[in-house]
């Protein structure tokens, strides 16, 4: 398939773009939009006019700290703007087509596993997440019936930026080896994890009683593991 590319920095999109060409040799078109402003659709629906968009990944991710912490600790607070608006919009955008074709269609709207739990220090990013998961469910039940598939992929620890790079490992996955790997569950439901450790950590972190994930103590502990994951205590 050819593929559209949306992001705001033009300079790694035409990267990304070259390197999808090589590897694909499919054609490959870059959207620079700044998510962060209201202002981005008509631009994005003027670049996509008249074209077939079978697939749409809602990825766009924001998180205000990359380190937990408590609400009043987050930097430009009144900045931050949660993806919420901006999947509405996006499937807004693309669900008109995908019903005319009927039984032509897939909507990917990425999540986070922290959304299945109350998450104390990450609140605004978890609370935005939910909002995804429950969106993508009720939007699935109203176009069920003409044959799209609309799925929240859920993963817990991917190596990006936005984490920090953290060190791959059992837990964390690549990019690259998380859309390998999540993509095998594209007809498991509206809902996944996207991988079988992932599953695995979904039902052991639900496990974990209230109580312990709302305590002082657990918040710390939680704030060290990551501090350490992307290298912050190494100096």
């Amino acid at each position: 398939m050819s593929v559209i590319v949306i992001s705001r920095n033009q300079e790694k999109l035409d990267r990304a773009a070259r390197k999808i060409e090589l590897t694909t040799g499919q054609e490959i078109k870059v959207i620079a939009a700044d998510f962060t402003k209201d202002d981005i659709y008509g631009h994005i629906q003027e670049n996509i006019k008249g074209l077939d968009i079978g697939i749409l990944v809602n990825n766009v991710g924001i998180l205000p700290s990359q380190i937990p912490c408590k609400l009043l600790e987050t930097s430009d607070l009144e900045e931050v703007r949660p993806p919420t608006v901006h999947t509405v919009i996006m499937c807004r955008i693309v669900l008109p087509g995908m019903q005319q074709r009927f039984g032509r269609g897939v909507i990917l709207n990425v999540s986070s596993g922290i959304a299945k739990i109350p998450c104390p220090i990450y609140s605004l990013y978890a609370a935005s997440k939910v909002f995804v998961e429950r969106f993508s469910q009720g939007i699935q039940a109203e176009y069920k019936s003409k044959g799209i598939i609309i799925q929240t992929v859920a993963p817990f620890g991917v190596s990006t930026s936005m984490t920090g790079h953290q060190k791959p490992d059992m837990v964390t996955f690549t990019p690259e080896e998380f859309a390998r790997s999540s993509l095998k569950y594209l007809k498991a439901g509206d809902q996944t994890y996207g991988s079988v450790t992932h599953t695995i950590l979904g039902g052991i972190v639900q496990s974990i009683p209230t109580w312990v994930l709302q305590s002082e103590a657990f918040q710390h502990h939680f704030r060290e593991y990551v501090k350490e994951r992307v290298g912050l205590d190494r100096r």
